[in-house]
């Protein structure tokens, strides 16, 4: 059976050799150093699939993707890279990346994502838009749980696909429905979002769908609601678990039958609304106590993206800091500070309970408060020292085992998953808190753990 050919492109000959080493077995392989070499080459031979990476000295990755997509289109390519953000995510799969796959990867996972997209290149001609995102965005990270958030937006980019976002308070699910509005076929039209857990139930109905003049006392005039607002274009629901059980019912027909009338109304008006909705509750909870419907919940999770809570990608701290305290130096019009390596590595250890959202108040904060551009430890708000107390643990460290057999004889009755559950957990708590004590270097933290760089990159990808 011939082999396929696979063409590399990388500027690390490292990389080009870990390739060629992981896929010669399934390959014809050629390397090339930079994307222009590879471009030349294409004029005269063109290869069964490509791997690029983006930040190449010359003709970047991105640059290269468009061209080849331009002369040989439907010919699959996979993107890796060592500065992976949600733009070059995007960046990627709008340009009609196969795959996006951050560095450092597992052999393993790339020789199946190669035989896959050769499998797959078939189906792979879909026009794109352009290699370029339409906005930048403000979400910050490389932890690897958001780059699984990154590149699943990138894969709906260009669909009207409905989206459920489930995560912690504070963890930035509006800013996620923003970057999926704004890379999508509907970004040029209106994003509108609403709160349903702010408004209250007697009021949300008319919020939502609006009224005409005399539907009820103090109807003076006729009113547009958020989905006649954002017609064409995306409303984001958040809280959507706080949802009236009666105003369920009403979205649930409006998903169904794409059509709603205004409070009051006798005329159906047609709906050409993209939802994203979003929760910070457990949805399947609600649902066994009646307090959310089954049939809504499948509706709007046909598409779910899953937010990690800022204790589970701490490495991305120092990264968010930084940022926080840059921006809030530039809104408030004052000197960028700078923080301590004693008070980072404190901050780093810190549980987080209120998410992104703590951080940023805590940046700004201390970007007014600290008198010195250098920020100590002694400038951290008291709150911020309520550790224990915040997290979910008992507040005397040495009795966790107390801590757990109560968890465990809560759940054990009703969780049938209990024992899988608490491994899982225990083994991401161990691999977070290597990192925090590796600060970030992950080939140290495999040793703490006495597993080799591979196997944490896999189970670091697994959780």
């Amino acid at each position: 059976m011939t082999k396929s050919k696979l063409w590399v492109v990388d500027d690390e000959e490292s990389i080009r050799e870990i390739c060629r080493s992981a896929l010669e077995d399934n390959f014809i392989i050629e390397t090339f150093p930079n994307g222009s070499e590879a471009l030349l080459a294409l004029n005269s031979d063109q290869p069964d699939l490509i791997i690029t990476d983006i930040k190449m000295p010359g003709l970047s990755g991105l640059e290269l993707l468009q061209k080849v997509s331009d002369k040989c289109p439907g010919l699959p390519t996979i993107v890796i890279t060592a500065h992976s953000d949600i733009d070059n995510a995007l960046s990627a799969y709008k340009g009609g990346a196969f795959e996006y796959l951050p560095k450092p990867f597992d052999v393993d996972t790339i020789r199946s994502l190669a035989l896959k997209a050769l499998n797959q290149s078939d189906r792979n001609v879909i026009p794109k838009k352009s290699s370029s995102v339409t906005q930048p965005s403000r979400i910050i990270g490389q932890a690897q749980s958001l780059q699984n958030v990154f590149r699943a937006i990138g894969k709906i980019s260009n669909s009207d696909i409905t989206v459920l976002i489930r995560g912690e308070s504070g963890t930035g699910k509006e800013l996620i429905a923003q970057a999926v509005h704004d890379n999508s076929n509907r970004s040029e039209e209106p994003f509108v979002a609403i709160n349903v857990a702010a408004i209250p139930h007697d009021l949300l109905e008319s919020e939502l769908f609006g009224h005409e003049k005399g539907a009820f006392t103090g109807a003076q005039a006729q009113r547009i609601g958020r989905f006649e607002q954002a017609q064409g274009g995306t409303l984001f629901l958040d809280e959507v678990g706080d949802m009236h059980p009666e105003l369920q019912t009403r979205l649930l027909r409006v998903l169904s039958s794409q059509e709603f009338y205004r409070v009051g109304g006798h005329r159906p008006i047609k709906s050409n609304v993209r939802i994203i909705a979003a929760t910070n509750q457990s949805i399947e909870k609600l649902i066994t106590t009646n307090k959310f419907r089954e049939d809504l919940y499948h509706r709007l999770n046909v598409f779910k993206l899953v937010l990690p809570p800022l204790r589970e990608r701490k490495e991305d701290l120092p990264l968010l800091i930084t940022y926080f305290l840059k921006t809030s130096a530039a809104e408030l019009n004052t000197e960028e500070k700078r923080i301590d390596d004693k008070t980072m590595k404190y901050l780093i250890g810190f549980n987080w309970p209120g998410n992104i959202r703590q951080l940023e108040n805590i940046c700004r904060y201390l970007t007014v408060m600290s008198a010195s551009s250098v920020i100590t430890i002694d400038d951290l708000p008291d709150d911020i020292f309520n550790n224990k107390q915040e997290s979910n643990m008992p507040t005397n460290t040495d009795d966790w085992k107390s801590g757990l057999q109560h968890y465990i004889r809560k759940e054990i009755h009703s969780d049938r998953d209990l024992l899988k559950k608490i491994g899982v957990e225990v083994e991401k708590i161990l691999i977070e808190e290597s990192l925090v004590a590796t600060d970030g270097v992950k080939l140290e933290a495999a040793k703490l753990l006495g597993w080799g760089r591979n196997t944490l990159a896999r189970k670091v990808k697994d959780h």
